[in-house]
Formats: C-alpha cells, sequence, structure tokens
C-alpha cells in the first residue's frame, strides 16, 4: 500500500513508534527510526526492518528537545531517503507530579519533546510536502489531548497543544494533497505505562494484575490495552490513499475512555 513512499517516526526505537514503523514498513514504506535506547538493539530493529521488509531503514539519534535537532533530522531524511512523505511525531516522556510539586525542568522537558519537537518536524518538513503535492502529518496525541488526569500538568497541557497544531495544520494545507491527523489513544501496554503500573502496584500494595484492572477501570470501559499493532493498523491507514479526505480529525483508541 505504501511502496516507494519515506517514512520519519519519532520515538520509534520502542513503543508505539516501534509498532507504527513496524506497520509502515510492512506496507513497503522506506524507514528512518529515531529514539534512545541501546546502540545494538536499534542496529537490530533497524536490519530486521530492512530484511524483512525489502525497505530501506535508517537510524538518527536526533535529541527532539533540541530544535536544531528536529530539524536535522528531517534534513537527514530527505538526504538519505529522497524525499519525506510520511512524518510521525510520536516521541513523547512522561511525569508525574501535582502542579505545585511539579519541577520546572521537568515541565520544559516535556513541553520540549511532546509539543514543540511536532512544531519544529512539521515546520521542516512541510515545503517538501508542499512540492510533491503529497504528505501524510499523524501526530501521536492521547485521551489527554481531549481530556485531562490529575498530576500530569505537562503531559496534559502538550498533547492538548498537539491537537491545537493538528488543527491548525490542517487548514493551512487543506487543498495541498497533505493531510494532518491526531491518533488519541488510551491506555497503551508501553515501557511508559508499565512504569505507571508498576509504581501504582508499590504505592498500593497490589499485586501487578490487581494494580494493572484498577489502572484500566479508572478510565477504559473495554478493561483492555490498546496495542501497538492497533496503532500502527491507523496510522498506516492515514498514510493510506483511502484516507486523502480525512484532515483535522483527532481519533481516539481508547476502549470508550472519551465517550464517557
Amino acid at each position: 500500500m505504501l511502496k516507494g513512499r519515506n517514512a520519519v517516526v519519532t520515538g520509534s526505537t520502542s513503543g508505539i513508534g516501534e509498532g507504527v514503523a513496524r506497520a509502515l514498513a510492512a506496507q513497503g514504506a522506506n524507514i528512518m527510526l529515531n529514539g534512545f535506547g541501546d546502540a545494538a538493539a536499534i542496529e537490530k530493529l533497524r536490519a530486521e526492518l530492512a530484511a524483512k521488509h525489502g525497505v530501506q531503514v535508517f537510524y538518527n539519534p536526533a535529541d527532539l528537545s533540541k530544535a536544531d535537532e528536529c530539524a536535522a533530522l528531517i534534513q537527514d531524511a530527505e538526504k538519505r531517503l529522497g524525499s519525506v512523505d510520511i512524518l510521525v511525531n510520536n516521541a513523547g516522556i512522561q511525569f508525574v507530579a501535582p502542579i505545585d510539586e511539579f519541577p520546572v525542568e521537568k515541565w520544559n522537558q516535556i513541553i520540549a519533546i511532546n509539543l514543540s519537537s511536532t512544531f519544529h518536524t512539521i515546520r521542516a518538513a512541510l515545503p517538501g510536502m508542499k512540492k510533491r503535492g503529497w504528505g501524510r502529518l499523524i501526530n501521536t496525541a492521547s485521551t489527554h489531548g481531549l481530556v485531562a488526569s490529575a498530576n500530569k500538568v505537562a503531559y496534559v497541557a502538550a498533547k492538548h497543544g498537539v491537537v491545537g497544531i493538528t488543527k491548525t495544520v490542517a487548514l493551512e494545507t487543506a487543498t495541498s494533497g497533505i493531510t494532518c491527523n491526531a491518533i488519541c489513544p488510551g491506555w497503551v501496554l508501553t515501557p511508559l505505562v508499565q512504569k505507571q503500573i508498576d509504581d501504582r502496584a508499590a504505592r498500593e500494595h497490589k499485586d501487578e494484575k490487581t494494580a494493572t484492572h484498577d489502572l484500566l477501570a479508572e478510565k477504559q470501559p473495554s478493561l483492555r490495552f490498546t496495542t501497538v499493532e492497533n496503532i500502527g493498523a491507523l496510522a498506516v491507514f492515514l498514510a493510506s490513499e483511502g484516507a486523502q479526505n480525512i484532515t483535522g480529525a483527532m481519533i481516539p483508541v481508547d476502549g470508550g475512555w472519551t465517550a464517557q
């Protein structure tokens, strides 16, 4: 479906981003991976995707908290892949604390990585997309881009900002052959969420199974996690020709969380 397309997926060395990269590669897209992690594990992932799907796969270690590195990531992808047709802004971090106890440095870091990087990468990728008259911008927002939870002030603010960027860019590119949409996952069992489960289990003196159930029951009526494969499948659709008139959409994948 995506043969010949070139995709940049930020935060793609683990979790949702890795799932999206795998799904895009499986449909024939060449991939620029990005993220932190063990160098050997990242190289294993890169080589696996390239060999399994017969696509080009590169890796760029850009620190998305820095504007110049965001732009350099796009420039590197354009140089090595030839173009950036699909940009998935997925990189994100989390920190949990009441606002009056929230460290200023954590606020700045989360806003930089979860929000500002989306601005910087889109800004860098759009000129090429406009020149070619085709592009797919897919932002990983969150249910927390639509509703809030206590003790996550920076994350919620950043994800609401991503929703705002998505709508604005969709309007600016509405007649250009470019779409801009946001995927809004609820609970997805990633290392980030597993840490929250572990912290909850320790804090409330519960076993992992009980802590997991309680986490889901608070928010997600389906009582099951969204999978990275679910998110990857949606990203593939949004990158396809079938989604050519879907733009400015916030698509929840949250087991009914935001329906309540």
